[in-house]
């Protein structure tokens, strides 16, 4: 069993935005859950002027990950066992994608619809108009495990055809 002693020291980080994400959500109720839920809600990112230049070649992707700052939870606001929106059992915060975690930091793949300039035009906008954007990847299958999954406690229970909202739960 590993002891504390063999950890590194906390460390603290800090990250600055590459760009903030604009959509049509405004408040947290309301917000589609997981952008497979907000297929129909359209977002755009906004990169900052300086790291324009890292967006060269991204046009050739379908699919992004954007992570991002989960910016109006409270810093410290967060149980580790929660009651989930498709369940009544409380669960831990990691088997989950609860917003309210111990960093606020939030990842959503989405579809990129266009590219131009500063911005990403894409569907899937499952995250608050505003929200500070840490970073962007390609989402590559075949990289990010192209094996058949299991998907724990949630076997069953998700019905591809519901729309998901944001309720008290997320506040």
């Amino acid at each position: 069993m590993l002891t504390l002693k063999k950890f590194r020291p906390m460390m603290k980080f800090e990250f600055k935005p590459v760009g903030f994400i604009r959509t049509q959500n405004r408040e947290i109720s309301g917000t589609p859950i997981q952008p497979y839920y907000a297929r129909d809600y359209t977002g755009k990112v906004e990169i900052l002027l300086e790291y324009v230049p890292g967006l060269k070649d991204l046009d050739g992707f379908s699919h992004i990950i954007l992570i991002y700052v989960f910016d109006r939870n409270r810093i410290g606001d967060f149980r580790l066992l929660i009651k989930p929106y498709l369940d009544n059992e409380k669960r831990g915060v990691f088997s989950t994608r609860a917003p309210r975690r111990p960093n606020n930091i939030g990842l959503s793949i989405v579809k990129v619809e266009k590219i131009m300039n500063n911005m990403i035009f894409f569907t899937g906008a499952d995250m608050l108009d505003n929200t500070p954007l840490l970073d962007i990847k390609p989402f590559v299958p075949e990289f990010d495990y192209g094996e058949k999954f299991r998907i724990g406690w949630l076997e069953g229970k998700i019905k591809a055809d519901e729309k998901r909202q944001a309720d008290d739960r997320f506040k």
